[in-house]
C-alpha cells in the first residue's frame, strides 16, 4: 500500500464548481493540501462561494487562454481537473490545461476521466468514452505524469437520476445477464480518492476504483432490504436490442449539444451490462483508511 508523503501540496484545481470539483477542493482541504481553483471569467459568486468557504484561493482565468493557465500553474503540484462538458471541453479546454501544465513545469496531471473503463470499450460505441480515449493520446504523448482514474457509474444515480432501480413497481431493469458484474462509487469516494491521488508523488498511469461491485440481482436484493419489500429483476432485452435502441433514439432526439442526452445514458448502461466497461483488477486498497460507501447506505440515505 502507498499513502500520500506529508510534505506541504499545492493543487490547481479545474471544473472545482461542479459537484465532484467541490467534493475533490473539500477533500484537499481535509488533507491539508493548498489549493487554488482555476475558475471561468464570469462564474456567478453564488458557485463559488462554497468554494471560498473552504479556504480555496480563487484563481479567474480564461480556461481557453494558455498563457492565463501556465501564470496559474507556476508553483503547482499536481494539476487536477474535473471539468465536465463535450469535444470542446474534454479535447480542447483540457488540451489548453495539459499545454500550460507543461509549460509551467508541472510534475503531475489528473484528467477528467471519471467513468467506466473507456480503454476496454469498443471504439465508437460510447460518446463520452471516446473522447477520453482521444485526450489520452494526446496525454500519452506529454512530458508529464499521468494519472487516470476510473470509478464506474457514480453511485449517487440510483437514488433516481439513472433507471437502474424502479421504485414504484419496485423493480431493478437491466439487459442481458441479471449477474453480470457492474461498477459503482459514490462521488464523495471518488473525490476522496482523487484527493489522496492528487498528493501522491508516485501514483501509476491509471488507478481503478469500485465503491461496490454488484449486479441487477445484488441491487434488488439491497433494494429490497433497504425498503422491507422484496424488488425483483426485469430483464428490458438483450445487449443487441439495446443496441438497437440507442441508434432509434439518437434518431428521433439527437441531442448532440446536451452533455448527457437519454442516448448517452444507454450507452453507459450497454457498456455497463455487457462487460465492456467492467473495472479490474481494482486498486481500492492503494490507501489506507479510504471506506467505500456501499448500495445500502446510498439507498438507505434517500
Amino acid at each position: 500500500m502507498n499513502s500520500p508523503t506529508s510534505i506541504p501540496h499545492r493543487i490547481l484545481l479545474a471544473g472545482a464548481t461542479g459537484g465532484l470539483g467541490l467534493r475533490i477542493a473539500r477533500e484537499l482541504r481535509e488533507r491539508g493540501a493548498s489549493v487554488t481553483a482555476a475558475i471561468r471569467l464570469g462564474t456567478a459568486p453564488v458557485r463559488v462561494e462554497p468554494l471560498t468557504a473552504l479556504g480555496v484561493e480563487i484563481r479567474d482565468v480564461d480556461l481557453d487562454d494558455v498563457a492565463q493557465v501556465t501564470a496559474a500553474c507556476l508553483g503547482v503540484d499536481c494539476l487536477v481537473s474535473a471539468l465536465n462538458g463535450l469535444q470542446h471541453t474534454i479535447l480542447g479546454t483540457q488540451s489548453v490545461l495539459l499545454d500550460a501544465a507543461v509549460a509551467a513545469g508541472v510534475p503531475r496531471f489528473i484528467p477528467s476521466d471519471f467513468s467506466l473503463d473507456f480503454t476496454r470499450t469498443p471504439p465508437g460505441s460510447n460518446r463520452n468514452m471516446d473522447l477520453r480515449r482521444a485526450f489520452k493520446e494526446r496525454l500519452d504523448g506529454a512530458p508529464i505524469q499521468a494519472t487516470s482514474i476510473l470509478n464506474g457509474a457514480f453511485m449517487d444515480m440510483l437514488t433516481g437520476q439513472a433507471p437502474f432501480i424502479l421504485f414504484g413497481p419496485r423493480r431493478v431493469i437491466h439487459w442481458g445477464d441479471a449477474d453480470q458484474p457492474v461498477d459503482f462509487t459514490t462521488m464523495d469516494d471518488t473525490a476522496a480518492y482523487t484527493a489522496a491521488v492528487a498528493m501522491d508523488p508516485t501514483p501509476p498511469r491509471t488507478l481503478r476504483i469500485a465503491g461496490e461491485v454488484t449486479s441487477a440481482r445484488d441491487l434488488a436484493a439491497s433494494a429490497g432490504a433497504v425498503a422491507g419489500r422484496p424488488f425483483k429483476t426485469l430483464r428490458v432485452g438483450g445487449i443487441g436490442l439495446l443496441g438497437g435502441m440507442i441508434k432509434l433514439t439518437r434518431l428521433v432526439a439527437p441531442g448532440k449539444d446536451d452533455v448527457f442526452p437519454p442516448w448517452q445514458g444507454m450507452q453507459y448502461m450497454r457498456d455497463m451490462y455487457s462487460g465492456d466497461g467492467k473495472l479490474g483488477p481494482l486498486d481500492n486498497d492503494r490507501y489506507p483508511g479510504m471506506r467505500w460507501t456501499t448500495v445500502r447506505e446510498v439507498l438507505s440515505a434517500r
